[in-house]
């Protein structure tokens, strides 16, 4: 499934399964603390739900389309952005174990089972995608002078165009650039960038 779409002819090649075997390392790996099962009831941050529902999206898409090959190359970005937060929430985990079953099910059985589950993990439902959690809370806005970026500004995603003409109006950088004049005019696409003629 991972070396391309499905329906074209690849190439059989067994260092490409290296890469898989690895991938099944980090996954197994995230439930566990040495040879210790190591999973918390603790409730997940915004970040880990939105790596997990990000995931779910894409799969859902991915085998709408027989797109297999995208689907696992999703899950190991997912696994790797799990690593590095050393994620080991049972809300991320036990939805993770669930997606990635029907790819790899000899290995999530074993997880679902570790987990404490004595029903197999065939007949768990699949996650619920929840759009809210993919929301972004800041935007980067790319900061041009009459056509030319200068610098990116964060901005919480949901002001209005008032109040994010406000914000760059009173960043030094823009200040600097201004050197004491006033803008001709200040376009702002929401969501997308800032321009400010002078």
């Amino acid at each position: 499934m991972f070396l391309g779409p499905l329906e074209q002819s690849k190439p059989w090649n067994t260092q490409g399964l290296s890469g898989v075997y690895g991938f099944l390392k980090k996954f197994y790996n995230l439930y566990f603390d040495g040879d210790a099962v190591s999973v918390s009831d603790d409730e997940p941050t915004k970040e880990e739900y939105k790596i997990l529902h990000t995931l779910i999206k894409k799969v859902f898409y991915d085998l709408e389309n027989f797109s297999f090959n995208t689907s696992v190359s999703s899950f190991m970005i997912a696994v790797n952005e799990l690593q590095k937060l050393r994620c080991n929430k049972r809300k991320i985990l036990e939805p993770l174990a669930i997606i990635i079953s029907p790819y790899a099910p000899h290995i999530c059985e074993e997880l679902w089972s570790v987990l404490g589950h004595s029903e197999s993990i065939e007949f768990a439902p699949f996650p619920k995608l929840d759009e809210n959690y993919l929301a972004e809370d800041e935007i980067d806005y790319p900061v041009s002078f009459n056509g030319k970026m200068r610098f990116k500004l964060s901005l919480p995603a949901d002001l209005e165009v008032k109040q994010i003409e406000e914000a760059i109006l009173k960043d030094e950088r823009t200040v600097k650039q201004l050197e004491g004049n006033s803008p001709k005019k200040v376009i702002i696409v929401p969501k997308k960038i800032i321009n400010i003629v002078i």
